[in-house]
């Protein structure tokens, strides 16, 4: 499968990891079918910041009403890795429970997708840069 993002889009997200190299950044990934055409940047409220993300739960629920309402569907998550690590960690997998979300990790200037295939399962998939 190949999820596809805008170059606009996708430098957005390569900035924000570069504004924060010592703690993870996150946000929302919003779009129809396989195409990220919207991202919403979230505060990472989780304790350990350096190694671990939580969305603002605000965010969410935000973003879910705007869904049921008609707007872009919530394809998945985004956030980075100050380690350098472009794949999903043992805290990724921990928290990877919504089955079929598009996962995008940043880290040192590059940027990857991964779908949670079941709880705590990852599978990498391609991003097309539009």
């Amino acid at each position: 499968m190949t999820f596809e993002i805008s170059s606009e889009l996708h430098a957005v997200l390569l900035a924000q990891a570069a504004k924060s190299p010592d703690h993870e950044v996150c946000g929302l990934l919003l779009g129809q079918g396989s195409r990220v055409s919207d991202i919403v940047l979230a505060d990472n409220i989780a304790e350990n910041r350096a190694r671990q993300f939580e969305i603002d739960p605000a965010v969410l629920i935000n973003a879910h009403r705007r869904e049921r309402a008609g707007g872009p569907a919530i394809l998945g998550c985004y956030h980075s890795h100050p380690n350098g690590r472009v794949e999903p960690s043992s805290q990724d997998a921990e928290m990877a429970d919504q089955i079929g979300w598009l996962w995008i990790i940043i880290a040192r200037g590059e940027a990857r997708g991964w779908v949670v295939q079941a709880r705590g399962t990852f599978k990498e998939v391609a991003l097309r840069i539009v």
